[in-house]
């Protein structure tokens, strides 16, 4: 095997399955899931976590084709201390007992979509005004998962990326890997994607020099390539595996 070959296979080729019950509830929907996993490449899952599901199944069906498992957990307001950042813990907790309950059916990690740019008052370029609390969350939940054993990741939007130097590194010093959701491109074709996700890499890391500083994962979507999604994803390996922050990338949504 050529040292391309493995620098390949070590990156991360991420899935995320929303309203997981509904997968689970059509005929052999787990079944579907592991092979469609199987003929992508999928090698992470991040499924949509409720302590109400009988997951169990699943995360050993997926652990059985050597796919790794995410429990996806969501929120628009956990920035925010108190009551709100408080409910996402309590999510993180209820992941941390059911791995203690089902020591054959771990969850691997915890993949955290927490998006305060959803809400009115934080909409707007240039506006991060959330950055300090968001990182303050992203702290809480790794010391939460970091005392489990668990991984944890974050999706994140382009605009975190233009902030100064010193908002972008206490960014990436607080969880050890980002997906970046490279959502609406200019023009869905590989030319600009393989120009916006150099520069976006770039723009990521520019002044910043700390260590241990988080990887990167680039997310990409249906809606925006269609049946070329695939492709467009290995034009990602193709074009950034050279460079060490690049984790993989990720492919947003199952069905």
């Amino acid at each position: 095997m050529s040292l391309l070959t493995r620098a390949v296979l070590a990156l991360a080729h991420g899935l995320w399955v929303w309203h997981t019950p509904q997968v689970l509830g059509a005929p052999h929907g787990a079944e579907h899931l592991r092979d469609f996993c199987r003929q992508q490449g999928i090698t992470e899952v991040y499924v949509s976590f409720s302590p109400d599901v009988d997951l169990a199944p699943l995360v050993v069906m997926l652990h059985g084709a050597r796919i790794r498992v995410e429990a996806l957990l969501s929120s628009t307001d956990a920035d925010e201390a108190g009551p709100h950042r408080e409910k996402l813990l309590g999510k993180v907790r209820a992941v941390i007992q059911y791995n203690a309950l089902h020591q054959d059916a771990r969850f691997d990690g915890i993949h955290l979509d927490i998006e305060p740019q959803q809400r009115p008052e934080n909409k707007g370029p240039g506006n991060l005004a959330y950055l300090p609390g968001l990182v303050d969350a992203y702290r809480a939940v790794r010391h939460e998962s970091d005392a489990a054993s668990l991984g944890v990741d974050a999706d994140i939007q382009t605009k975190l990326l233009k902030g100064s130097a010193d908002q972008r590194q206490t960014l990436l010093a607080a969880l050890p890997r980002y997906t970046l959701m490279l959502y609406e491109l200019p023009r869905p074709d590989a030319a600009t994607l393989r120009e916006t996700s150099q520069r976006m890499l770039a723009m990521a890391y520019d002044g910043v020099s700390a260590p241990d500083l988080a990887t990167m994962a680039v997310g990409l979507r249906t809606q925006d390539y269609g049946d070329s999604l695939p492709q467009m994803l290995h034009t990602l390996d193709e074009t950034d595996q050279a460079n060490p922050h690049y984790a993989g990338w990720a492919w947003h949504a199952y069905q």
